[in-house]
């Protein structure tokens, strides 16, 4: 055979090869492109972005959802973010129309002989047909739609927008979708603050995202790292310098699992069921902000406080010891790195032992001194909730190397030893106006306790419970002076199913006692006899019209001695009737649901202690009105100024995509008349509650509350047998709060653990804090109360020129004057059991 014979038949060969190629690519181009998805879907790409729970102030409390997304355009892609992606990618992405023939041909092959392509020949717009259109299974028919797919992208958007849709779509592991969520979810930074060496790490994730992720596999992860920054440098797109710095920097990614900014865990949950319950399991991947009550600055008040009271506690009552021990050096870095971090207390491993300090290795890798005078110095170990031991001696008489404990870093730089409590405590505070929730703590930490006790944990309230006697007492004829006798009684009473013998702390017993005195001392037999004067029925359809729910309660005497358990929520709330003037509220946490394009979904609608009302801003400024009609442009500029600060100093990058129109919808015309609360109580009978309150702190168990040098406040203590339960519940006219410390499984706390000494401490360091910026607030005398001279023992009507103390009477039950024998109260005319006085 000669060679143009030869050569006639291999060009005869390829040509009907290549006709053959090309008649079955038309066929199933005809056969599979009518079943192709359209590429207008791109153009309108709808991604699911999980649910986000802000403060009112818009701070990021929390996100759920399976996928971490935080979209960004292609403008906010930083450029060495861009080279990175391209280099390790498809470098010649921004010259091809889609697809590059060599690493095609190689796939095909690849598939073809192993059935599986081991190395990459799929662009950018390949990979961004696949993820949005296509399965993963690797087959001929869908490598050929996959190609069909690009053709079609790339003629209908421009490079750029198909990058962006590449860079916000494709998983890189940890639940991360999306470049701009994996900074986040492995550095806990924007993409914009990524160091290049960690910019060329989140490039190599779309290889192998779960399991060669710097988390799963820092070795592989490193070279991947590594091998991208080669082909950075080689691509002329970094300098030598730079590449040699990266390339030797330490990695130091970690799982953060969401974006926050606030510490506001138990809050995020509540908000989360009731937004499920609400809007469904769409609300996970819809993009919603779900904007809460909670005021960021009163939050983080109330978490401090919650923890430092706690704290205290514990180290009152003793340090039992090493958390683990005997822990192996080899594994000391990654048993800390293991151990989560509980509110304020870090893990260490003590790596030295001398008599007066500790040699200590932090989660963080650094050293640290636990010095004899910042903590060991007073150390004494727990034996019982009443018996610690003496002072230690030496810290090598109970530390060793290897002995896992707890610090706390101060700002100093000192280090002092702590340790997980077993004890636990929780905090609400809520707008007495609105019964908006401004903090909520549930926990000394949802790490260590997803159980919120604000909501879930109901606990006997004890004399915390008084003050809704007492008030009943005023509202059917008692008054602030009248005179009931703190004298021992036992009560055969069936329903309390014994011989009952109620006492006064201390088992002391004081005679004839003014009410005022007696709500200011907690006396528990005044509260007793106070009851069943007024009547257990009467005294039961009181506090229904309060709001409590009565028909668990017992229909008893103990109820005076706040027996039945209550939450705290439930109690705050009522104590915002004393802050209000005597308006029932109802507690509430989410304020308004809003979507991705910024629609208000849900707005809460809660009834106001006012009459008339005003509208507030979403500061809860009082807003200005023109006719019954507040001016638009007010609140724009009083919003203008908070929305700047939000887009300067608390959006992270790729965050911005919606707050425009998030924006708008909070710039909404207030309605001009609210929804006002019913008053539940006469506006007298508060006032002269509120004045009974405010003695409990000026001269009664409240008395550490002084401090605070205000005249606004007012408050109630409250200690339950044991003692199990401490309870301060408190107010100002702007915000009530309630702190309760306890046992989850009900122990005792411990002799001189009372209200006034564990939940009262609490309360004042919130409420120093957040009151610090309010003006001291005199409330207005209301008409029909008249102040009168009386005798402080008998709480009689004395003349002027004698000795006695001033007191609050409602006009119609002022005590008789000396001269008008004949004139009595209606509490005076009514016949009155034998033992009372």
């Amino acid at each position: 055979m000669n060679l143009g014979k030869a050569f006639k038949i291999t060009a005869v060969c390829i040509i009907s090869g290549l006709g053959g190629f090309l008649l079955v690519c038309s066929c199933l181009f005809l056969y599979l492109s009518p079943k192709l998805p359209s590429i207008d879907e791109l153009k309108d790409t709808r991604w699911q972005i999980p649910l986000r729970v802000t403060s009112r102030d818009l701070k990021i409390i929390s996100e759920f959802g399976e996928k971490k997304r935080s979209p960004i355009d292609f403008d906010e892609i930083p450029t060495l973010m861009i080279d990175a992606i391209l280099a390790a990618e498809d470098d010649s992405f921004f010259d091809h129309n889609g697809i590059v023939i060599s690493g095609l041909m190689r796939g095909v092959v690849q598939l073809a002989t192993e059935g599986r392509i081991r190395s990459g020949g799929s662009t950018i717009t390949m990979q961004v047909a696949r993820n949005f259109f296509l399965s993963k299974r690797q087959e001929f028919t869908r490598k050929f739609n996959e190609i069909l797919l690009t053709f079609r992208i790339e003629k209908a958007l421009t490079k750029q927008e198909i990058l962006s849709l590449y860079v916000n779509k494709i998983f890189l592991g940890n639940r991360a979708y999306g470049f701009a969520a994996a900074s986040h979810v492995y550095y806990g930074k924007p993409l914009s603050e990524l160091t290049l060496a960690q910019i060329a790490m989140v490039a190599g994730l779309p290889k192998a995202p779960s399991s060669y992720n710097p988390l799963a596999n820092p070795e592989r992860a490193t070279i991947r790292r590594n091998w991208i920054l080669g082909r950075m440098y080689n691509l002329d797109k970094i300098t030598e310098v730079a590449y040699r710095a990266a390339v030797v920097e330490v990695d130091n990614a970690s799982l953060h699992r969401s974006q926050s900014e606030l510490d506001a865990a138990y809050a995020a949950e509540m908000v989360r069921q009731q937004v499920i319950a609400k809007f469904g399991l769409k609300a996970y991947t819809e993009g919603y902000t779900a904007i809460t009550t909670i005021d960021s600055s009163v939050q983080a008040s109330a978490v401090s406080a919650v923890q430092s009271g706690i704290s205290a506690y514990d180290k009152r009552h003793g340090y039992r010891g090493a958390e683990r021990k005997n822990i192996d050096p080899t594994i000391w870095e990654e048993t800390l790195q293991k151990t989560p971090t509980i509110g304020p207390l870090q893990p260490a491993i003590i790596s030295f032992v001398h008599d007066d300090r500790l040699i200590l290795l932090k989660k963080n890798g650094e050293s640290a001194i636990l010095n004899w005078a910042d903590g060991l110095d007073t150390l004494r170990l727990f034996k019982t909730v009443n018996v610690q031991s003496p002072l230690i001696d030496s810290a090598a008489s109970i530390f060793e190397t290897g002995d896992l404990i707890r610090i706390e870093e101060h700002e100093n730089g000192r280090v002092t030893l702590s340790q997980i409590p077993l004890i636990q405590s929780a905090m609400v505070a809520l707008d007495p106006f609105s019964g908006a929730i401004r903090a909520l703590v549930g926990g000394f930490d949802y790490r260590q306790s997803t159980f919120n006790r604000v909501t879930q944990a109901s606990r006997q309230p004890g004399s915390n419970f008084k003050p809704f006697i007492y008030t009943t007492a005023l509202k059917n004829g008692f008054t602030t002076a009248s005179i009931i006798n703190d004298a021992p009684v036992v009560f055969e009473d069936a329903k309390l199913e014994d011989t009952w013998r109620p006492e006064n702390d201390g088992g002391k017993f004081y005679g004839p006692t003014r009410l005022r005195e007696a709500l200011y001392r907690s006396r528990n037999l005044v509260s007793i006899r106070l009851l069943r004067r007024i009547g257990v029925d009467r005294t039961l359809e009181s506090l229904q019209s309060f709001g409590f729910n009565t028909s668990d309660m017992p229909s008893d005497l103990s109820v005076a001695l706040g027996s039945h358990a209550m939450r705290p929520i439930d109690i705050a709330t009522g104590y915002a009737m004393f802050a209000n003037d005597g308006f029932r509220v109802n507690s509430h946490i989410l304020d308004r649901v809003i979507d991705r394009n910024g629609n208000v979904i849900f707005q809460a609608q809660p009834e106001l202690a006012c009459n008339p009302c005003v509208p507030k801003n979403i500061r809860g400024d009082q807003l200005p009105q023109t006719a019954n009609n507040p001016s638009k442009d007010s609140v724009e500029q009083q919003l203008e100024q908070l929305f700047s600060d939000i887009e300067q100093n608390s959006l992270a990058e790729g965050d911005k995509y919606s707050w425009e129109k998030v924006k708008q919808s909070l710039i909404l015309e207030p309605t001009a008349v609210s929804t006002p609360a019913e008053r539940v109580i006469d506006q007298q009978t508060a006032f002269l509650m509120d004045s009974m309150l405010k003695d409990v702190i000026l001269r009664g168990t409240g008395r550490k509350a002084k401090t605070l040098n205000r005249s606004d406040i007012a408050g109630k203590t409250g200690t339950t047998n044991g003692p199990r339960d401490a309870w301060f519940s408190g107010y100002s006219p702007d915000l009530v709060a309630t702190a309760w410390v306890g046992f989850d499984d009900n122990s005792v706390l411990g002799r001189n653990e009372y209200g006034g000494s564990a939940a009262l401490p609490i309360w004042i360091q919130f409420m120093g804090e957040a009151l610090s910026e309010k003006p001291i607030m005199v409330k207005r005398q209301p008409n029909g109360i008249v102040m009168v001279k009386i005798d402080a023992e008998t709480g009689k009507r004395v003349p002027p020129n004698q000795q006695g103390i001033y007191e609050f009477f409602k006009s119609e039950n002022v005590p008789a004057a000396p001269d008008d024998e004949n004139s009595t109260t209606e509490s005076e005319q009514q016949p009155l059991p034998d033992d009372l006085f």
